[in-house]
């Protein structure tokens, strides 16, 4: 490229401040992120690209921070509809007497079509791009995020008991490899198998989930040493922490996530650190459901990849993962006794790239870089209540809300823009929300 060369490009954002993630601790000053199409051309000094680009457009964020856009790792999206249906509950009690027979009663496919968008809604308001999903009729999650433009990991469910879903996990197995056939290779959904937990999946689904993981290279993504409780009745049934048993069954690997992760020992850490995998930290369902406190500086000390989930709405009760960054930053400063414990940059890495290394798509989505997909968010720090601003980094972990996020884009589409929704009608979700609020309450 000659000096006098002008390229060409579709849109420029022009940022205040500007995190990349990579490198690490970065925050840069008066930056311009170049889009092209799905991808991120540059990202350089405003005035070099004042010198080297001409755009069609050019969004112009004078009391912005730009960064890539949130990975939320675990979810139940639909059950937004159950969002303070049964509350202060223990987990056990919440899931046997509440939610399982409400499921039961309501799920249906309309019921996941109209919850996701629900979800995916509160998502996109408050920063996240990419989530993952593990509920019933995944294949309706999986059309609705993509006709929405929204990346997902949607989970298939796997345990022994018959559900609205199927019969049993010969049809759970059976359904989920032709959801993995479908969405295979596609640039927004990204199928993979969900065994529920060690309490409600046995060996033999285990093993068939681990060779479908194989055969297909979907990941497997599992509730794990969520309470004491699972633990002590696992000791009691197999004479096996869950982690020993899910190591000698192959589902420890390094295209696995584990989520919750609450109560662990040396034996479950060196497990862990030798057979790889990605811990899911959910802190504030943890909290709420009285769980357990998962130890993520020790975690992060044994070399092991932390990402980020809210959980559901209905143990939440929110999907801001903002919001679940700052719990989950003083939350690991309690747990090490270490005020110094996940730091301001590394929460947000935790929330970007390494939800997408947990993804295997670190190549492409978890930092802004020329080359990457143009998946950004952009968060207004002019607000009151975030002034004034000294460190943008900690703004946003310890000072923002997600309510603050005003635009994003995915795969360099608008997905909001001044803190309106571009491709979800808002309107005519909220008609479908009360109908569904009605039909529960009756």
């Amino acid at each position: 490229m000659t000096a006098n060369t002008i390229i060409a490009a579709d849109t420029r954002i022009n940022a205040r401040w500007l995190i990349p993630i990579e490198p690490f601790g970065a925050v840069l000053d008066h930056q311009a992120v170049i889009l092209q199409g799905s991808r991120i051309t540059a990202v350089l000094p405003q005035a070099d690209a004042d010198q080297k680009f001409r755009t069609r457009e050019t969004i112009d964020l004078p009391n912005h921070v730009v960064l890539p856009g949130l990975i939320n790792l675990h979810g139940h999206t639909a059950m937004s509809l159950f969002r303070g249906m049964a509350d202060d509950l223990p987990l056990m009690t919440w899931l046997n007497e509440h939610i399982w027979p409400a499921e039961g009663r309501f799920v249906c496919e309309q019921f996941v079509q109209d919850g996701s968008r629900l979800a995916m809604a509160e998502m996109l308001r408050t920063g996240t791009t990419t989530f993952s999903d593990m509920y019933f009729f995944p294949e309706a999650t999986a059309q609705a995020a993509h006709d929405t433009g929204m990346r997902a990991q949607v989970c298939f469910p796997l345990m022994d008991m018959p559900t609205m879903w199927g019969s049993g996990p010969d049809e759970y197995l059976a359904k989920g490899a032709d959801l993995i056939a479908q969405w295979r290779g596609d640039d927004f959904i990204m199928p993979a198998i969900g065994p529920h937990a060690p309490y409600t999946v046995s060996d033999g689904p285990l093993t068939a989930a681990v060779a479908l993981s194989e055969q297909t290279d979907a990941a497997i993504q599992i509730h794990l040493h969520e309470t004491a409780f699972e633990v002590e009745e696992a000791l009691k049934l197999t004479g096996k922490r869950p982690t020993e048993r899910m190591a000698d069954l192959g589902v420890l690997g390094t295209n696995s996530q584990y989520v919750h992760m609450t109560q662990l020992n040396e034996v479950d850490l060196d497990l862990l650190a030798k057979t790889g995998g990605h811990i899911v930290h959910c802190p504030e369902s943890n909290l709420k459901l009285a769980s357990g406190l998962c130890p993520v500086q020790t975690l992060i000390d044994h070399g092991l990849n932390v990402t980020i989930g809210t959980d559901g709405a209905a143990s939440n009760n929110d999907l801001d993962l903002f919001g679940e960054l700052k719990t989950a930053a003083m939350l690991a400063k309690a747990v090490a006794g270490d005020a110094t414990s996940l730091s301001a940059h590394k929460a947000l890495e935790m929330a970007t790239l390494n939800g997408a290394r947990a993804l295997g798509r670190d190549q492409e989505l978890g930092s802004l870089v020329a080359g990457k997909l143009a998946d950004l968010i952009a968060v207004d720090l002019s607000d009151p209540f975030i002034q004034p601003v000294y460190d943008p980094a900690s703004h946003l972990v310890y000072s923002n809300h997600g309510r603050a996020v005003s635009h994003s884009w995915i795969h360099g589409v608008p997905q909001l823009q001044d803190g309106r929704l571009t491709r979800i009608d808002v309107p005519d979700l909220m008609l479908r929300v009360r109908d569904w609020q009605r039909h529960i309450l009756s």
